[in-house]
């Protein structure tokens, strides 16, 4: 089995940690220099947050900036329109940006929405 590890420049650590606690993940302690996270997204994805410092440590060149540009759209499967649209507004409550009504096909259901560092996330649900 793979678990995949999205890694995340923000400005706030401790508020990015809320954010994305606020959607129901779960943090482990910060780093021992309190530069990083570790939240659980689902049984094999992780999602590390770390301070803007810390990820132009590790890739060695200069954060985007969102605003202006994307570096990855993140996109997590939940099993229903349901939870698609609970988790969205619950990101929206929680100090995110709703992009909007979302994409509703026949096999796919699916909003985004911008977390408060700029990033672009979608839950989906496909054929659910």
């Amino acid at each position: 089995m793979t678990t995949t590890f999205v890694n995340l420049p923000v400005r706030d650590l401790t508020a990015s940690v809320e954010f994305f606690r606020a959607l129901g993940f779960t943090a482990d302690e910060p780093s021992p220099d309190g530069e990083s996270v570790q939240l659980t997204l689902g049984a094999d994805a992780r999602l590390m947050l770390h301070t803007r410092p810390a990820f132009e440590a590790y890739t060695g060149v200069p954060v985007t900036d969102p605003a202006t540009s994307r570096e990855v759209i993140v996109g997590l499967a939940v099993e229903s329109r349901e939870q698609v649209d609970d988790l969205h507004d619950r990101a929206v409550a929680a100090g995110g940006g709703s992009l909007g009504r979302g994409a509703d096909q026949d096999w796919l259901y699916m909003r985004g929405f911008r977390d408060p560092d700029g990033h672009q996330w979608s839950f989906l649900s496909m054929g659910g």
